[in-house]
């Protein structure tokens, strides 16, 4: 597939975030032929249902790049056991209004650094669970969890695990592979 266009999605919103690290890194493991846009999810302001006939700028904005994504990457924080707030509400706002769902269909991929010991897993099967009713394809393997961030990202959160950033290529172009199967450009 030439011209993969890949729409980043990160749950964080800390300038020095591992997962905007990761996210840094996917965009420097890219398969031959494909981009990566990260969305810009700080400005969506909290889902409200009253707004959906007539949302702002920046919920049109994040819906178009779903729309015209071939696939989307999830990098996701773990908070409390799930993903993060601000996570979940652009994922509402761009599967919102009902029947207007912009994720639907599309090939998916998911990966998420923590300080934990576990990583992001509960989060990431918690956007698994989301992906059954968005309708959207997950790539399973490989998994990218990755737990102790601090001890594998700098202090800006780049990743500094070359290990790491191998599994983010694998997980790529495994997406690109994925996206073969429903996209049919």
């Amino acid at each position: 597939m030439e011209n993969f266009n890949i729409l980043g999605i990160v749950g964080s919103l800390r300038e020095k975030s591992y997962n905007k690290g990761l996210m840094r890194a996917a965009g420097e493991q890219l398969p031959e032929g494909a981009n990566l846009t990260v969305a810009d999810i700080s400005g969506l302001p909290l889902f409200n249902e009253d707004l959906e006939k007539s949302p702002p700028d920046s919920v049109i904005r994040l819906k178009e790049q779903v729309a015209s994504a071939d696939a989307i990457l999830f990098a996701t924080p773990e908070y409390n056991y799930s993903v993060p707030g601000v996570l979940k509400n652009a994922i509402d706002w761009a599967s919102r209004p009902y029947g207007q769902n912009s994720f639907n269909g599309k090939p998916v991929a998911v990966m998420g650094a923590s300080i934990g010991q576990i990583g992001t897993a509960r989060a990431q099967y918690h956007l698994r669970q989301m992906f059954v009713f968005l309708n959207m394809h997950a790539v399973n393997q490989p998994e990218i969890m990755l737990s102790f961030a601090s001890e594998s990202c700098d202090a800006d959160g780049n990743v500094q695990n070359e290990k790491t950033k191998e599994l983010i290529g694998q997980l790529l172009q495994a997406l690109r592979e994925h996206a073969g199967l429903f996209n049919k450009k």
